[in-house]
């Protein structure tokens, strides 16, 4: 593919440097040596509307190579119960995107090329076609209209942060460059915090309000557990600069704003394990593990072999580090979670006693 991209850039530099030249020709009108008079013939049209042609074969080839070879990295496998919401009305936007696309580019250079200049050929020229204009305005105004509808729906129910069914409650901390998670602990409430009481020699990294009784038992670590099957409640801050809390797999994502709290729910449906035996993630582990083989055999570091993790990462540039901001999520069984819970400690047992 390099190689590929490579020969087309000599190419399209080849072509530019011959351009370049017939500028330089054509402004040397006024030289002896017989020069082309700037005026496009019969001839010129004919091969301008030839390559429009050709683009046009180009674009559609790129774009169906373009899906055949990369419509697998578009959306990994849905692991959330809105998911399948969003990812229906992507695929329905670009479906529509690609019918139109595909038809308002082949009129576009289809005309381009019917309608050519020739010699002694007038152009047919109409002010104005109420019905056509009509009908070129309403269809686009119905497709947007369906499409924004059906977007705010599903951004309703998506964003419909609430406490029915239960739902367990977790902050999400974010700072150059690193995440941080708070569960609620045992009354499933988070206690109050802000970042101006952060005492990092007291362990108080979160700044946690310590008079607050509900902040106690509060939970701080550095691997996110979710019980697959029960509603997640997230509530995001960040310590210094914009951050963006995202999920892929769960199709979640939400802005960490320094000075406030903003929020996001979903429900896991898939654990850590079954997403590890969907098909198209053994792939990858397969494609990406070949790789790392090669690597190693060559000697280059970070070259170990790669297990499937859900991963918490974060989609705003924030610094030199953005890169490696992320955190390991693990989808597991009601049971699996709550044994894992009991073995946290909570901030009361972690904070150290005023001197």
């Amino acid at each position: 593919m390099s190689t590929v991209l490579i020969l087309t850039v000599v190419v399209l530099v080849g072509v530019a440097i011959w351009q370049m030249g017939k500028i330089f020709e054509i402004s040397q009108l006024g030289a002896k040596s017989k020069v082309h008079s700037g005026v496009a013939n019969d001839e010129d049209n004919k091969y301008n509307g030839l390559l429009i042609f050709l683009f046009l074969v180009f674009i559609y080839g790129i774009t169906i190579f373009s899906f055949a070879r990369y419509t697998k990295f578009l959306l990994p496998v849905s692991a959330s119960e809105h998911g399948l919401d969003t990812d229906q009305l992507m695929w329905i936007s670009m479906v529509i995107i690609m019918v139109v696309q595909t038809i308002t580019q082949f009129l576009l250079h289809y005309f381009g090329y019917k309608y050519r200049g020739k010699t002694g050929q007038k152009a047919l020229f109409f002010a104005d076609n109420d019905r056509l204009e009509f009908i070129w305005t309403i269809i686009p105004v119905i497709v947007l209209a369906g499409l924004i509808l059906y977007g705010l729906y599903a951004w309703t129910n998506i964003m419909d942060i609430n406490d029915d069914d239960d739902p367990l409650i977790v902050e999400l901390y974010a700072q150059q460059f690193n995440w941080t998670a708070r569960y609620g602990g045992e009354d499933n409430v988070l206690g109050d915090a802000s970042v101006r009481l952060i005492d990092i020699n007291r362990a108080n990294v979160l700044g946690l309000d310590e008079s607050d009784p509900y902040a106690e038992d509060d939970i701080i670590v550095k691997e996110l557990h979710l019980p697959v099957g029960r509603k997640v409640n997230f509530y995001m801050r960040s310590q210094d600069v914009l951050h963006s809390a995202y999920m892929p797999h769960f199709r979640a994502q939400m802005n960490c704003v320094p000075g406030m709290v903003t929020q996001f729910s979903f429900t896991p449906t898939m654990t850590t394990e079954e997403m590890r035996l969907q098909p198209e993630v053994i792939e990858k582990v397969r494609r990406t593990n070949k790789i790392r083989a090669e690597r190693a055999a060559n000697g280059e570091p970070n070259s170990e072999p790669w297990e499937f993790d859900y991963l918490l990462l974060c989609n705003k540039i924030c610094g030199k580090s953005h890169y490696n901001m992320q955190m390991k999520i693990i989808v597991e069984s009601e049971e699996d979670y709550n044994k894992w819970m009991a073995e946290q400690r909570s901030f009361i047992e972690t904070v150290a006693p005023v001197q």
